[in-house]
């Protein structure tokens, strides 16, 4: 940041200076604290700079609707929505959804790396932050017969872009704690990048989740109960809460 942004956001915010864009009247959700307050924002450049009572350049009264922050999804297969990223941008967006962290499993397991590709260049350039875990597992397991087969070497170079996050759904939890040596290679050369590892380990307890968590598995979106939720909680995982299509299991999450 240059010295005279700095300087512009600091004014801005102290209110010495006007702001670049004022949202007058605003319930603000304040994920913080659980609170809604009532107030202006003021918003500088790209940046929110304060909240209390502004005046700015620009000036867009709310009459009281509610200001939260952009959403993220935090595992999704964008392919599965049978839509391409412009459209998916489209679908989701007006509902608040901002941001979105995609696991391209299902088109890598049928196109490999060319889907992968594809899913890379149709997700660029979006006002939807379309952001990448790299298939852990193509194909599912070692008895399917899919369209391609993905290992570390192949992935390794991906880790350099930028909107590549980690290393998707690590759904071989049977091999990762049996040291599979092809799942113990994409493990290191993820987490060397200084990137994370999502996991997927339904109904992993005791000794076997502990092994799969010193690993470097982080977390886990597959609990089916709040029992097995707080055991992998307990040992540090995060815990990502999705209904299943088909259990309609929200209410025991």
């Amino acid at each position: 940041m240059q010295s005279d942004e700095l300087k512009r956001r600091i004014s801005a915010g102290r209110g010495d200076a006007l702001a670049d864009l004022v949202l007058k009247n605003a319930r603000i959700v304040n994920v913080f604290t659980d609170e809604i307050d009532t107030a202006d924002i003021a918003i500088s450049g790209n940046s929110i700079v304060g909240v209390g009572a502004y005046h700015g350049r620009k000036e867009v009264d709310l009459h009281g609707k509610y200001v939260c922050p952009g959403l993220i999804d935090g595992h999704i297969h964008i392919e599965s929505s049978m839509l391409c990223g412009p459209a998916f941008e489209q679908a989701v967006l007006p509902h608040g959804t901002t941001a979105v962290v995609t696991d391209p499993h299902e088109i890598s397991n049928i196109a490999g790396l060319e889907g992968l590709d594809f899913m890379l260049e149709t997700t660029k350039n979006l006002t939807l932050s379309v952001y990448f875990m790299l298939p852990s597992c193509v194909p599912a397991t070692d008895l399917d017969e899919s369209g391609a087969v993905l290992n570390a070497e192949q992935l390794r170079p991906y880790y350099g872009d930028p909107r590549v996050l980690g290393l998707a759904e690590l759904m071989n939890a049977y091999g990762t704690v049996r040291c599979d040596p092809k799942i113990l290679q994409k493990i290191r050369d993820c987490t060397e990048t200084g990137k994370i590892v999502d996991g997927h380990a339904p109904l992993l307890s005791d000794k076997d989740l502990n092994a799969y968590i010193a690993a470097g598995v982080q977390s886990d979106h597959e609990c089916s109960n709040i029992e097995e939720a707080m055991e992998k909680l307990r040992r540090g995982q995060y815990i990502m809460i999705r209904e299943g299509t088909a259990a309609k299991n929200m209410e025991a999450l």
